[in-house]
Order: C-alpha cells, then structure tokens, then sequence
C-alpha cells in the first residue's frame, strides 16, 4: 500500500511539473509570436512594396494601437531627373497585433523637393 501511495505521489509530482513546464512554454512562444516593432517596420515595408510594386523609402510615423499597429511609409512613386522633382506619396499603413497588413491607403503626394505648406500658428 505504501509503494503505491509513493507511486501515486511521484506521479502527481511529475504532472505537476510538466504543467509547470507547458504554461513556460507557452508564455515564451506567444511572447515569439509577437514581433519586435524592428520586424513590424520591416514586414510593412515589405507587404506595402509586394501590393503596391513600389518600395519604401522611409517610415514617418509608427504607433502601436489597440488592433495594432499603425504607420506612414514614405514611398517613390514617379522618379524624376533631377531628383527632387521626382513624386512621393505618404501611405498609412495598419496591422495587425502579428504584423500582417490589414489595410492601406496614400494619404499624400508631393514632389520630393518640397516641405510641407506651413500652417497657422507656427505648427
């Protein structure tokens, strides 16, 4: 009777362990399954260039939001000679909280050379 009682205890211990063992596990891997904000920049760039056939040139803006993650892409859409005549666009970029595109849209286009319009107020 005492063997099995010990075999039992051994047994529970074990389990208790691999439980132990399987809740680490599985915090470490939704905490891999989350990326860096490096690998979001760097997927964003990547998806809007496959969608749009044109690569980004720079990141203006990058947010983390309640659904995601948010961005302005900087993007070279009519190159130019001389070069600041050539047209960029702002696209605003969303993602998802794994980084995977949900959604685009160009929300600006100017000639590279050009700064923004100064506004009222000095802003």
């Amino acid at each position: 009777m005492s063997n099995t009682k010990n075999t039992q205890e051994s047994q529970d211990s074990q389990e208790s362990r691999d439980s132990r063992s399987t809740s680490k596990s599985n915090d470490n891997q939704s905490a891999k399954s989350r990326p860096s904000p490096m690998e979001v920049l760097r997927q964003a760039r990547g998806q809007l260039a496959e969608l749009t056939g044109m690569e980004a040139e720079s990141v203006s803006s990058f947010e983390q939001t309640e659904e995601g993650w948010a961005l302005e892409v900087e993007v070279l859409e009519l190159e130019r000679v001389p070069d600041t005549m050539s047209l960029m666009a702002s696209y605003q970029v969303e993602l998802d909280a794994e980084g995977q595109l949900t959604g685009y849209r160009r929300v600006r286009r100017y000639e590279r050379g050009r700064s923004d319009a100064r506004r009222p107020g000095g802003r």
